[in-house]
């Protein structure tokens, strides 16, 4: 019986497990942490029959796996997998090791440093409305290994597929993949922007048809020459495209045109900002792609209700929106979601830090926000970043309780009509996940009325 490991207690190692032993593999699930929640996770899956592994690090020197499945939360470059890579040990991610049970099915693959989550949820609402059997995977909806536990039969599986996911898939080759946008990020990880660009261009070299977002400035300024036969959107107009406009999607006089035909007036989306028109274009390119009925796109979209924790609506208290923007965990979608929000505006910011460009973020700040509440790790070194470029308007409120509670003292003394949660950071120093984050936003915002 063929070995494997499977490293990660989450949920996409344990579908990982669950399939390698549905499919005769001796499978050996473990994580290093070893906390009382994980024990209760153990105890339960040790019931169906697998065993598990807590504060364990996998070991080459006796017994080797013939195979390494690893959670996408895993670094790619911890010693114990290079050497394993090294030894001849087949090593994968487990959207991998999905994609081989389910490679018979069309995949779409949506990567970018942002938009991959809306973007994702448009194209699964449309392909829904078609009346298509076509769950999306991977960072939100499903962990691929679970689709390929149930079974089905599938139209489309749409993947949203991060670097760390695409760094672990040698072989994934979605039919359609898109690129929605390409800024610095992950790059503790990723160590230098030529890699991680070379990550995410991997998986666009293997998929049959390319879209890409032409109006960042980044994938604009490559894409003549890395990417000529490719399709390209730009909510600017057919004269902005970097194809010809029958592979072209484009916004003009108020409608919008898929290669060569109108699809529906943009009025009926109602997601706020320019980064979400772009999400919108790919979105619709993508289903022309496959084929799918211009009433249904436009159907889809106009009854699309936008994503969790991306420029939320919460509530409006004396006037005042309480806007959920927890996904913004870089300085980029911070921008993004400050920039789409009416100001003045109050916003909310800090966590666990992620290095790079923090200045068009700042610039943002300085001409829309009245104020700046500060919490997590990064608040001081935040607060001495906006005092260095001029900004005096902040306060470290430290805990999301009292940011919430001084937001609404500030919008009103302030006159501001918005308070909103865009923290440029990760959540990892309070929070489980920018879910969880958001979620607390939610539930204290709800307490004020």
């Amino acid at each position: 019986m063929p070995k494997a490991y499977a490293i990660g207690l989450g949920r996409s190692g344990i579908a990982a497990t669950k399939l390698l032993k549905r499919e005769g593999w001796e499978v050996i699930l473990s994580d290093r942490a070893n906390s009382e929640s994980l024990q209760k996770t153990q105890k339960d899956l040790e019931k169906e029959g697998l065993t598990v592994k807590l504060g364990h690090n996998l070991s080459l020197e006796t017994d080797l796996p013939d195979l390494i499945v690893v959670s996408p939360g895993v670094p790619w470059d911890i010693p114990i997998l290079v050497e394993a890579r090294n030894r001849g040990i087949d090593t994968i991610g487990e959207l991998e090791l999905a994609w081989r049970y389910l490679k018979s099915f069309p995949w779409i693959g949506i990567t970018g440093t942002n938009g991959k989550t809306t973007t994702t949820s448009l194209i699964a609402a449309i392909f829904k409305t078609a009346q298509l059997n076509a769950p999306s995977c991977g960072n939100i909806g499903y962990a691929a290994c679970e689709l390929a536990l149930l079974g089905q039969s599938y139209d489309w599986i749409i993947g949203e597929i991060s670097s760390y996911q695409i760094e672990s898939s040698v072989e994934l080759a979605p039919k359609i993949g898109i690129w929605t946008t390409f800024t610095p990020d992950h790059l503790n990880r990723h160590k230098t922007l030529e890699n991680y660009y070379n990550i995410k261009a991997s998986l666009l070299k293997r998929c049959n048809y390319r879209i890409f977002n032409g109006d960042d400035p980044y994938l604009r300024s490559i894409g003549l020459q890395q990417w000529q036969n490719a399709y390209w959107t730009s909510i600017y107009g057919k004269d902005k495209l970097l194809c010809d406009p029958s592979k072209g999607v484009y916004i003009e006089d108020s409608w919008i045109t898929a290669f060569g035909e109108l699809i529906m007036p943009v009025h009926l989306f109602k997601m706020v900002g320019a980064h979400n028109l772009q999400n919108l274009l790919v979105a619709v390119a993508a289903a022309r792609l496959a084929r799918i009925d211009k009433n249904a796109i436009s159907q889809a979209i106009a009854t699309f209700p936008g994503v969790p924790h991306r420029l939320e609506y919460i509530c409006t208290i004396s006037g005042i929106d309480f806007i959920n923007d927890s996904k913004a965990t870089n300085y980029d979608a911070a921008e993004v979601g400050l920039a789409s929000v009416r100001s003045p505006a109050i916003v909310i910011a800090g966590g666990e830090a992620k290095e790079g460009d923090d200045t068009k973020w700042i610039e943002v700040i300085r001409s829309k926000a009245a104020a700046v509440l500060l919490i997590g790790d990064a608040a001081p070194a935040f607060a001495r970043r906006l005092q260095a470029l001029g900004y005096e308007s902040y306060e470290i409120v430290e805990t999301m309780d009292n940011a919430v509670k001084r937001g609404l003292e500030l919008a009103q003394e302030n006159a501001a009509r918005v308070v909103l949660l865009s923290p440029a950071c990760a959540s990892f120093d309070q929070y489980q996940s920018f879910e969880h984050r958001g979620e607390h936003f939610r539930q204290l915002c709800l307490q004020l009325q």
